[in-house]
């Protein structure tokens, strides 16, 4: 499963938010390997997407939004979506384009009625999807053309619309997210990839291994104590880190790419409590093992990843305008403004070529905040 292009309209602050995932030309010597659809080279997509900005900027919401949307387009259900809607008293949209299968390319468009404040009902949601078949020689862009000229009628019930795809795979994790520990009693990749996850986090714990005495547990050895995980609790919790907290979520995924159970991965800013160096490690590592038709999406405030030498179309920046009425979300593509290899992003970033550095003038002013609150 591979996302080429994504937009959305009142769903929580993204007003008229585009992202497209494809780029113009291959990379002689890149350091992501295979960044085109297996047995397609011409039909290139972003296989690694990193994605930075400010607080409040929509990182997070951009990877619950996205993860909404798979849910409704797989099981159907459509609660959890209109929870999204910004506005109910505005038509609600969106459109995705997807690599399902290997070898065909969806586009799939979605709207929601405005409701004025009554739920919302089958009636009120409106489906098309369209498909082409990836050809020999075909790019995203050509099979857009095709996407573009087809006039094939749709199914009035929406969720007879959404049976003409399947097959969609993907895995999110979150800064609060814990993992489940019951998937890693069975699981000896998992169990390899945590135990030296924790052993990289923390230098006191020197083994990961199952509780035979619980069902579906394991336990973390350390030199002066062990704590047991069991269904996403641990005992005493207090006496590891936060990064180490993190290092649970962080080792599920890296199992779930090393073994390429899933296609589309969403690590979301998990590791803010982990030291520069690790996160440029571990990122590096989940880029090397990334299946073919593989794609990650990974959020991060730390600016140390720019100097990975990824290819400037893998970084985005989002963006967000406060207006009058309203706060508009953007993204900004580093590729469309450092054409040459030479561009440094890091540079790029620090002068805010691409809008995306905090506001540091209403810090400042915090100085001058007097105790009777006068400025």
């Amino acid at each position: 499963m591979i996302l080429m292009d994504v937009k959305i309209d009142n769903f929580f602050s993204f007003t008229d938010f585009h992202m497209n995932m494809s780029y113009p030309k291959k990379i002689i010597g890149s350091y992501i390997p295979m960044e085109w659809l297996a047995h397609f080279p011409n039909f290139r997509y972003k296989k690694v997407n990193v994605i930075m900005g400010a607080n409040a900027t929509g990182k997070t919401t951009f990877g619950q939004i996205l993860q909404d949307i798979f849910n409704f387009l797989e099981d159907k259900s459509y609660e959890d979506l209109v929870q999204d809607i910004c506005e109910t008293d505005k038509a609600a949209a969106f459109s995705v384009d997807l690599v399902l299968s290997g070898s065909t390319l969806y586009r799939v468009k979605v709207c929601f009625d405005a409701v004025y404040g009554k739920g919302y009902e089958a009636e009120d949601i409106h489906v098309q999807v369209s498909s082409t078949k990836i050809q020999a020689k075909d790019s995203y862009e050509t099979c857009v053309k095709r996407l573009e000229a087809d006039r094939e009628g749709h199914e009035d019930l929406y969720w007879r619309e959404l049976r003409k795809i399947g097959g969609l795979s993907w895995q999110f994790v979150y800064p609060d997210d814990m993992a489940d520990f019951s998937l890693a009693y069975n699981n000896d990749l998992y169990l390899k990839v945590l135990e030296q996850t924790l052993k990289l986090l923390d230098p006191g714990i020197w083994k990961v291994e199952r509780l035979k005495e619980v069902k579906n547990s394991l336990v973390i050895r350390m030199f002066d104590q062990d704590i047991v995980l069991q269904k996403g609790n641990l005992s005493n919790i207090s006496h590891l880190s936060s990064g180490t907290k993190n290092g649970i979520a962080i080792a599920e995924m890296l199992a779930g790419i090393f073994t390429g159970e899933y296609k589309f991965y969403y690590c979301d800013e998990k590791f803010s409590y982990v030291h520069s160096e690790v996160e440029k490690t571990m990122l590096t590592v989940m880029i090397q093992r990334l299946h073919a038709d593989g794609q990650l999406f990974f959020t991060t405030h730390n600016t140390d990843i720019l100097d990975l030498p990824l290819p400037k179309h893998s970084f985005t920046f989002m963006c967000k305008e406060i207006t009058e009425t309203n706060a508009v979300i953007s993204c900004v593509y580093a590729s469309d403004f450092l054409k040459r290899n030479t561009d440094s992003l890091r540079n790029a970033y620090e002068n805010d070529l691409f809008s995306s550095l905090p506001d540091t003038e209403e810090i400042y002013r915090l100085a001058e905040i007097t105790e009777q609150g006068d400025e």
